[in-house]
């Protein structure tokens, strides 16, 4: 699917590169769109490999960008983007796993890919800053002004764009990626490479993990209550190395190695005579090169096979500068007693290996409350709804 450039987007690269940063954006009135008929996809899903027994169908399509996921309490999917200034709200209107009505919050917003729900509101993660629209569910025809509760994030762009989430101690998780392929800027800024957290009201931020490259996608154990997260790799040091990581803080302050020390244990050609790999925390599991993990969730459903229930889902958005391209899948990260023993394929067919040609890129996981999964897709523009059941088996 060809992706759309508006001459806007453009002249805001051209102001960006001019001047290093840009302007803070403006608040605008919510636009309705119609609702959207059911129809035929246009993507072609039968390319798609899923396990035996499992489906893949369109939730929606037509999302601009998808990226970020994030549900609220009565039932809205609100969905985030990075280049397309855009936050959505999508409803399923029928109970039929498809939404029948998507709204647009806002359209002038500064990379908007982050979002999180709690209590009722809905947060959105811009580059430098962060914003809440309270009770936002009951009010998506008119939709409140943003409250800003903290502004004053680097507003650099590169590795800017953020994802953010709630943890089980209520504390509101914001990264803040390198600004940089590989660089050493800490005494600058010391949330560069790092993961930050603050009270929901953006108050007693502090730094929780360090050494974080670029992380766009992380999540909690359901069991040990950990900080799981995925970390993309750096560039420019070949096909195959270093690897993209997931990884696991068990305690605040740990560091993991960037730009100093990758994948546990390639040391960086620029920076890794500074400290040796062993000071730093391992991943738990070292990815492929270049696949550019992003979202990550535990199964903790119903619906699929028992044997599903406690591993991690990755969205692997995929390569863009390796000779040939890798990632554009779900991967499965296997779990016995909290460690990693296998890494796999679980959805593929987004990229075709023949060709090099790609029709979509995963970025986000969102499991319904039923335990079937949603993935966004960035280039694709669709959300996509994967399910189970032993009536798809026996049809094989």
């Amino acid at each position: 699917m060809l992706k759309r450039i508006s001459f806007l987007f453009l002249l805001s690269l051209f102001v960006f590169s001019c001047n290093g940063k840009k302007e803070k954006s403006k608040e605008t009135p919510v636009e309705e769109l119609e609702e959207i008929e059911q129809t035929e996809t246009s993507l072609p899903l039968q390319d798609l490999n899923l396990p035996d027994g499992f489906k893949i169908e369109v939730f929606a399509e037509g999302i601009d960008g998808a990226r970020s996921m994030a549900m609220g309490d009565d039932g809205t999917l609100f969905v985030g983007t990075r280049n397309e200034k855009t936050v959505y709200a999508l409803q399923d209107l029928n109970g039929d796993y498809r939404a029948e009505k998507i709204m647009v919050l806002d359209s002038t917003l500064e990379v908007p890919n982050g979002i999180a729900f709690k209590d009722g509101a809905l947060y959105v993660a811009e580059v430098g800053r962060l914003l809440r629209y309270p009770n936002i569910e009951q009010q998506l025809s008119s939709p409140p002004q943003p409250e800003v509760i903290y502004d004053d994030y680097p507003t650099e762009f590169h590795h800017g764009w953020k994802y953010i989430a709630f943890g089980p101690d209520g504390k509101l998780y914001v990264p803040v990626g390198a600004p940089c392929n590989i660089c050493e800027r800490s005494d600058e800024d010391e949330r560069y490479a790092t993961i930050t957290r603050m009270n929901p009201d953006g108050s007693n931020r502090e730094i929780y993990a360090k050494g974080v490259r670029n992380t766009v996608g992380f999540t909690w154990h359901p069991e040990t209550g950990e900080l799981w997260f995925t970390d993309n790799g750096r560039d420019m040091m070949g096909d195959d190395i270093p690897p993209c990581e997931l990884n696991r803080v068990t305690e605040s302050g740990q560091h993991f190695g960037y730009p100093y020390c990758h994948g546990g244990t390639v040391k960086d050609p620029e920076f890794g005579d500074k400290f040796p790999c062993s000071d730093f925390v391992a991943p738990v599991q070292a990815m492929g090169a270049h696949v550019a993990p992003l979202g990550v969730k535990f199964y903790t459903g119903n619906m699929f096979p028992n044997t599903y229930k406690g591993y991690a889902f990755i969205a692997e958005h995929g390569s863009w500068n390796r000779s040939s391209k890798v990632g554009y899948k779900i991967s499965l990260v296997k779990l016995k007693d909290n460690e990693a023993v296998s890494y796999e394929t679980f959805i593929d067919g987004w990229l075709n290996d023949d060709t090099q040609e790609a029709f979509g890129r995963p970025v986000d996981i969102l499991f319904l409350a039923d335990g079937s999964m949603l993935i966004s897709d960035d280039f694709g523009d669709a959300i996509y709804r994967v399910s189970y059941s032993d009536t798809q088996l026996a049809k094989l």
